[in-house]
């Protein structure tokens, strides 16, 4: 098993949901990040006042999954999540080694 974790802009969140459940994936966490890369943030002007947003607003999506459909998830993530502009994100893979769903008590893959 897998974890993938993307960290994208925020208004390709639908579309990479939708590519996901296109190929068969129904179990997602989403959370609401702030981060920088080669970005760096950006300068803003509020009430006369100039400041720097130094954390541009991202989400941070993982998703657990048998290995066989990983490369098709990442697939669809970048496919998905690709503007073509900086700041479109990165995706990390890591390895898995227990799942339990707490509710059945259920294990590994019957479990994701």
């Amino acid at each position: 098993m897998k974890k993938i974790e993307a960290i994208i802009k925020p208004f390709k969140l639908d579309e990479v949901k939708e590519a996901l459940q296109e190929i068969g994936l129904q179990g997602i966490t989403v959370t609401e990040a702030k981060g920088f890369g080669r970005q760096k943030g950006h300068t803003e002007l509020y009430r006369g006042a100039e400041y720097v947003v130094d954390f541009l607003p991202k989400v941070k999506l993982e998703i657990v999954l048998p290995e066989a459909q990983v490369e098709a998830a990442l697939d669809a993530i970048q496919n998905a999540a690709r503007t073509g502009k900086i700041g479109d994100g990165k995706i990390f893979v890591t390895a898995v080694e227990q799942v339990i769903r707490i509710r059945t008590g259920e294990t590994d893959e019957a479990a994701i």
